[in-house]
Parts: structure tokens; C-alpha cells; sequence
């Protein structure tokens, strides 16, 4: 006897459905059509022709305009047809039906409460129905396969409530959101599917719903088990098969929807294993990364960002080690621009990089060799080049970055560095990491070790070069924060203390983007060369006397750095 997987999944006549990997959008082409009451769909997608205005007097398209005899309704036996092949009665008819369909509207029913109710108590009757059915006649689907499609149509629409997230906290109370939740767990997986997919529209953040509206419809799921139902699924679906490679996706989709929100974020860390199950997805080969090993990647990331608890659990994987393995692939080879699989290398190397500033990941980083593999893209990389320079960026940071500062000298990666600090022309977020990795190694290489001696000679080499190249980069951050600062210093002006007090994190924004940051961490590249070096600091006083100013400004920004820390 046949399935009902069989029966259900496939229909009599060829499938037109497209394939997963050919879609370019998949917020669009997964998106479920809203069914409105009157039984209509609903899309923002519209089809559109556009004329051709230059041409439209040249070209004749269409069959040929019927003989002037057939308008008049001559020129046939009887006098029985016109030009449209219908007969004259027939037209009366039609043109009585028109001015009555004009005459009398389409009423529309109001979306509220009420109507809520009786959408749920339908609801809750399609679920029952299906159930008993499906109990009564086990080993016949065809007895239950009529209310399975009645059940997974009454699911489908329920998309229109997206319209309507003041109706969340009646659709939660009402019970729906619970059953909705249960279908997961359903033996029919295009009915779980569905559902997943319903759950993914009602809580994306394109619907206009209030945090508390929002809040309540995600706590009724959660209550109901949501996130061990989601797992269940990535358990069972396969992504050989299209329908279940598209569930998948929605599974994914709704993860990251309810990431949103930190808790949720930290409880699918500790309380489910999908970071496990992201950690083995990101690391499974495919000739042409796939939507969904990317989307892992991406969540795995988010996941990672939004708590410590999740980066320890992550370490304890040794994710750190594995994704250096998956970046290992790009060292000298780079993705095609615009793919999915730059995507998932951009993601693959956030994942690492914000697991670099706690202790226990930079510990991981340089057990993994994570220096070594930086350095090998820094020299012989391309778009994974900036990429590297952040990581080890973050790694070099902080109190704990001694030990990978260090590693990194002894590796030879002073040569690495230095060459990519000399050069003329990167963007301003290289500039950044640049002067990062060097104010670190600064501040934490051992006094008088042989890896400080060895960055010390690097700045005084070839007539103190680098340190030039330092100065000229403060110059120009410093012009262009100056004229911020301007900007500001008139608007101050116009403002009361309190409009001031209200509008400084505005302000710190603009001077961010300015360059604030790369002149701070500039100017404590030098205040340690002054420190260290006294033919570094008369250099230094020089290039400085050369625009009027004095060791006072290099003074006056750490000064600022130690406030606003303070702060």
C-alpha cells in the first residue's frame, strides 16, 4: 500500500516547483501568499509591462483586425454572430451580469477579535478532524488525506494575521498559537513545514507589531516547546529532497527572527544542540556553496555574538580549530563576488573573530595555529587579506593578547605587517586594525624581550620610516575629525545643556566615523615610541614643530581616551 508520503508529496501532474539553489531571493520565492477573507491572494510582487513609447507606431503585433462587416454583424448566414464569436443574446447576458457585479461591490470582512475566534475554532476543528481520521484509518491514507489538505490550507492562511499583529495576544490566548506550534511535530512533514513557515512570517521583524505584541505571541510559542519542535525537524528533514531543503531554510529563518531577542539567543545555545548541528552544517562540502550551509554559517555567527555562554560551549566544540580548517580553503583561493559563498566566507570569519576577545579563545586561536594561517593570507591572500588582519586584530587585543603578540614576532610576522602598513592607498578599516595590531604588541610585549627590540628596530630602520608613515596618517585623521568637531562646537552653540546632554551619543557617532578611533589609537602608537625611544620622540617633536604643534596634542587624545573610559 502506498505511503502517505507518496500520496501526499506528489502530485498527478509534473511539478514546476523550483529548485532551492536557483533562487536568487528566497524571502520572496518561500514566501507564503496571504489569503485575504474574500478568498483573494495577496502579494506585494506586481507584474509590470513596460511600453516601448519609440516603437509602438512600427510594429503590429496580434492577429488581424476582423473585416468592418463582422462589427456590424453581417456577413454570416444567420446573423448570428459577431466579431467576439458569441451571439447576441448571449452578449445582452453578459452585459446585464456586468452592471449588476458594478452595482452591488465586493464586501469584505472586517479582520478582528471575532473574526479571530471563528478562524480558531476552524482551526482547532481541522487539527482534531485530521487527528481522529488519522487514528481511525492508520493503514488507509486515503480516508485522511482530504482533511490533511483541508488542514494544511486553513495553516496557510493564517498568514494573514502577519497584517494584524494586534490580534497576537488574542491568537495566543485563544490557544491557536500552542496548536500551530504542535503541527511541527506532525507525521506529515509538508504540514510542519508549512507551519514552520507560518511561524517564520509572524514573527519577522518586517511585521509592524509592538514589542509587547511581538513578545506575546513568542512566548506562547516558546511555552509550547518551539525550539526542541524546530530541532526535531532538522533531525528529520532531508535536504536531497527540495520541499525539505526549503523547511530547512524556514527553520533557519525563524532561528534567526527569534535571535532577536538575547535570551532566546542564549537559551538555543544551552538548552538545544543547534550549535552543534550549525557547527557540523558549516563544515559539509558542497561543489557550489548552497543558500541554506551559508544561512548556518550566518546564524552560527549571530548565535555566537549574542553570548558568552554560547562562545564558551563553542570552544568547548573546538569550533575555533574547525573553522580555521573551513578558512584554510581560502588562503590563496577567493569566492566569486556576490555569491552565496562570499557570504559564508564573511560569516565563517566573524564567527572566529568574536570569539577572540575572550581569554579562552585566543588560547584556542594560538593552539589552532590561528597566527600562523593569518599571516600565510596577509602575504598571500586577497579578499580574505582584511579579514585576517582583523582577526588577528582582536587576538592581539587586551589584557590577554600577550602570548599571541608574541607568537605572532616569532612567527615573522613583523615583516608581514609592517609591509602592509607601508603601503599608500587601504581603506580606513585596515588603517584601523593596522595601528590596532601595533598599539597592542606595544602595549604587551615584555620590557627589554627580544620580540619588543626586534618591533622597536622596525620603527627606526630606514630613517624611522614607519614612524613617519604614523604621523602622516594622524595628520590626516586629525584634519578630518578637527572639521567635525567644528560642525559640533556651532550647533553646541544654538542648544541647551540639556539638548547637548540628549544629542551626545550623535556626536561621539560622528567623530567615530570620522576617524576618531585611528587617531586615539595613533596617538598611542606614539606615546609609547616617545616613551621608549629618545631619538623616536625628538623625530617625533620634529614632524610635529613642523605644524606648530607640540607633544601637547599627542598628550591631549590619551588624556581624552583615559575620560572617556573612565566614563
Amino acid at each position: 500500500m502506498a505511503s502517505i508520503d507518496d500520496l501526499f508529496k506528489k502530485p498527478y501532474a509534473p511539478s514546476n516547483k523550483r529548485k532551492l539553489d536557483a533562487i536568487e531571493n528566497p524571502n520572496i520565492s518561500y514566501k507564503v501568499p496571504k489569503v485575504s477573507p474574500s478568498g483573494g491572494s495577496k502579494s506585494n510582487e506586481k507584474a509590470t509591462v513596460e511600453d516601448d513609447e519609440d516603437n509602438d507606431d512600427d510594429i503590429e503585433a496580434g492577429p488581424a483586425i476582423p473585416p468592418d462587416e463582422f462589427e456590424d454583424g453581417i456577413g454570416d448566414e444567420d446573423g448570428r454572430f459577431f466579431g467576439g464569436g458569441i451571439t447576441s443574446g448571449t452578449a445582452e447576458a453578459l452585459n446585464y451580469i456586468d452592471e449588476q457585479d458594478e452595482g452591488d461591490g465586493l464586501t469584505v470582512e472586517k479582520i478582528d477579535a471575532s473574526w479571530l475566534r471563528k478562524v480558531a475554532l476552524n482551526f482547532e476543528r481541522r487539527i482534531s478532524k485530521n487527528s481522529e481520521l488519522r487514528a481511525k484509518f492508520e493503514d488507509d491514507p486515503q480516508k485522511f488525506m482530504g482533511s490533511e489538505a483541508d488542514l494544511d490550507a486553513d495553516v496557510k492562511a493564517l498568514s494573514i494575521l502577519s497584517d494584524h499583529p494586534d490580534l497576537y495576544g488574542d491568537f495566543a490566548k485563544l490557544g491557536c498559537v500552542a496548536s500551530l506550534v504542535s503541527l511541527l511535530a506532525h507525521e506529515n512533514t509538508d504540514i510542519a513545514i508549512d507551519a514552520i513557515e507560518i511561524i517564520k512570517e509572524l514573527t519577522d521583524e518586517d511585521v509592524e507589531a509592538e514589542q509587547e505584541q511581538w513578545d506575546l505571541l513568542v512566548d506562547a510559542m516558546l511555552d509550547a516547546d518551539l525550539l526542541n519542535l524546530l530541532y526535531g525537524n532538522v533531525q528529520r528533514l532531508e535536504e536531497a529532497n527540495e520541499s525539505d531543503r526549503a523547511g530547512l531554510y524556514h527553520v533557519l529563518a525563524v532561528l534567526e527572527n527569534l535571535s532577536s531577542r538575547t535570551a532566546i539567543a542564549e537559551s538555543l545555545g544551552q538548552n538545544t544542540s543547534f550549535i552543534p548541528w550549525l557547527l557540523k552544517r558549516v563544515q559539509q562540502e558542497e561543489p557550489i556553496v548552497s543558500q541554506n550551509k551559508q544561512y548556518s554559517a550566518e546564524l552560527l555567527a549571530i548565535l555566537l555574538q549574542s553570548s558568552s555562554q554560547n562562545r564558551t560551549l563553542f570552544l568547548g566544540l573546538d569550533g575555533i580549530d574547525i573553522l580555521l580548517q573551513v578558512l584554510s580553503f581560502y588562503r590563496k583561493r577567493d569566492p566569486i563576488k556576490g555569491t552565496e559563498e562570499e557570504e559564508y566566507m564573511e560569516n565563517v570569519f566573524d564567527s572566529v573573530t568574536c570569539c577572540l576577545d575572550d581569554t579562552d579563545g585566543k588560547i584556542k586561536f594560538l593552539e589552532a595555529e590561528g597566527i600562523e594561517l593569518c599571516l600565510i593570507m596577509l602575504r598571500e591572500g586577497k579578499m580574505s587579506k582584511p579579514r585576517a588582519l582583523r582577526l588577528l586584530d582582536h587576538a592581539l587585543g587586551g589584557l590577554e593578547g600577550g602570548p599571541c603578540c608574541q607568537k605572532l614576532v616569532e612567527a615573522a610576522g613583523l615583516k608581514a605587517i609592517f609591509t602592509a602598513f607601508m603601503k599608500r592607498v587601504h581603506d580606513s578599516r585596515t588603517t584601523e586594525h593596522l595601528l590596532g595590531i601595533l598599539a597592542s604588541m606595544l602595549r604587551s610585549l615584555p620590557s627589554n624581550s627580544v620580540e619588543r627590540i626586534r618591533l622597536l628596530a622596525k620603527f627606526v630602520e630606514k630613517d624611522y620610516e614607519k614612524l613617519d608613515r604614523t604621523m602622516k596618517i594622524r595628520r590626516e585623521y586629525a584634519k578630518k575629525v578637527a572639521a567635525v568637531d567644528q560642525d559640533i562646537q556651532r550647533e553646541k552653540s544654538r542648544l541647551s545643556t540639556q539638548e547637548q546632554d540628549e544629542r551626545g551619543d550623535e556626536w561621539l557617532s560622528r567623530r567615530m566615523d570620522a576617524g576618531l578611533y585611528a587617531l586615539r589609537t595613533a596617538d598611542v602608537v606614539l606615546g609609547w615610541l616617545v616613551a621608549e625611544d629618545e631619538g623616536a620622540k625628538r623625530r617625533i617633536q620634529g614632524l610635529l614643530a613642523d605644524r606648530d604643534q607640540s607633544l601637547d596634542v599627542v598628550r591631549a587624545t590619551l588624556q581624552g581616551m583615559s575620560s572617556s573610559t573612565e566614563k
